[in-house]
């Protein structure tokens, strides 16, 4: 067997895996709730981990693959979340199959926040390092605010818009408003489920990884390790840059659309979709390995379950979560720690064993 042979089934393994430990995830989990093991509290949980989930693995594509620092993905999942939401509302009593809306609405979410991302990439991708993360995070609360003072109805008459208030849109009697302004939608439905959540998990694995292995991603990894270089043997780099781009843009779209699907008021408040969500997910990023999606992964299932599960710890419980922070940080780039992993990995003790025989 040739090499290129092995290191493609090597990697063809690795991906399994990953694909593997969610799938073993979602059955363990369901097992457990059939068997009244996961508190309600925590079964609540379990949408918004799968949104944290694809959220992270989308900016690994841009943070990690692509090698650019983008802090604009909350702004992204708000347009997703707010164009699926406003669909599901419109076409409630028209869709009565609930999966069909959903997957429209996933659809709809998707190439709109990839749209956005490739007019924001255009003219933000010749940007680099700290202007990049700069002028992305001003891009989520433009977004944020724009919806905030968005007004949208619905009569006989069609559409009605205003950035004004719900008066100035002249509905009739028998008008709607769908987009409140800064009260957002209500009454979306809620079609969001943690099977469909670990369903979307996977597909967005099966996109980003099967990006990463093509000759799209080599082309877009030789663009972060060195661009004059790659730039110099004729690749785009325009091109890759905005591919991976909107594609980690699209995503966090897809996120969105499973997030506003999973409450029945979708507000853009600082918290949902302010900038503290995107250090969040970048957190995420960057706890489980910049590169490295599997570790996105748990980084994002450990984080978000953590603040709950030490809930019973009271007024100690923000000064642990802090403190395991700092250990996962040193744990995965101290160059001890890295060294120390290198020296007893699986792959190695595993390598070394059939060499003994």
């Amino acid at each position: 067997m040739t090499m290129k042979a092995l290191k493609k089934n090597r990697k063809l393994m690795d991906n399994l895996i990953t694909y593997g430990i969610v799938i073993v995830a979602y059955i363990i989990m369901q097992i457990m709730i059939s068997s009244g093991n996961v508190s309600s509290l925590m079964q609540g949980l379990l949408v918004p981990l799968c949104v944290y989930v694809i959220l992270a693995i989308s900016l690994n594509l841009t943070v990690g693959i692509l090698g650019e620092l983008s802090l604009g993905h909350a702004g992204f999942m708000c347009v997703g979340a707010f164009t699926g939401a406003f669909f599901s509302k419109c076409t409630q009593e028209v869709i009565t199959v609930a999966p069909l809306r959903f997957i429209l609405a996933i659809l709809i979410g998707a190439v709109c926040a990839g749209l956005i991302g490739v007019l924001i990439g255009m003219p933000v991708l010749r940007l680099k390092g700290d202007y990049l993360a700069i002028v992305t995070l001003a891009f989520g609360e433009i977004i944020k605010n724009i919806v905030n003072v968005l007004y949208i109805g619905k009569d006989e008459n069609g559409f009605h818009f205003s950035m004004k208030d719900s008066l100035s849109l002249g509905l009739t009697e028998n008008g709607q408003v769908i987009i409140n302004g800064a009260q957002g939608i209500t009454g979306t439905p809620k079609d969001s489920t943690f099977t469909m959540g670990v369903i979307l998990i996977l597909i967005t694995l099966v996109i980003v990884l099967n990006l990463i292995n093509s000759r799209d991603g080599r082309a877009i990894m030789s663009i972060r390790d060195n661009e004059i270089a790659a730039e110099s043997i004729g690749i785009h780099i325009t091109k890759y840059k905005l591919m991976a781009f909107s594609v980690s843009a699209a995503l966090a779209g897809v996120a969105g659309v499973l997030y506003s699907h999973n409450l029945s008021s979708l507000m853009a408040t600082p918290k949902n979709f302010g900038y503290n969500m995107s250090i969040m997910i970048l957190v995420f990023v960057v706890l489980g390995g910049i590169g490295n999606i599997r570790g996105s992964i748990i980084a994002a299932v450990i984080l978000t379950l953590l603040p709950e599960l030490l809930r019973g710890l009271s007024n100690y419980r923000m000064l642990i979560y802090s403190l395991l922070l700092i250990a996962m940080m040193l744990f995965n780039w101290s160059p001890k720690f890295i060294d120390f992993r290198k020296k007893y990995s699986f792959k190695r003790l595993l390598n070394k064993n059939k060499g003994v025989q």
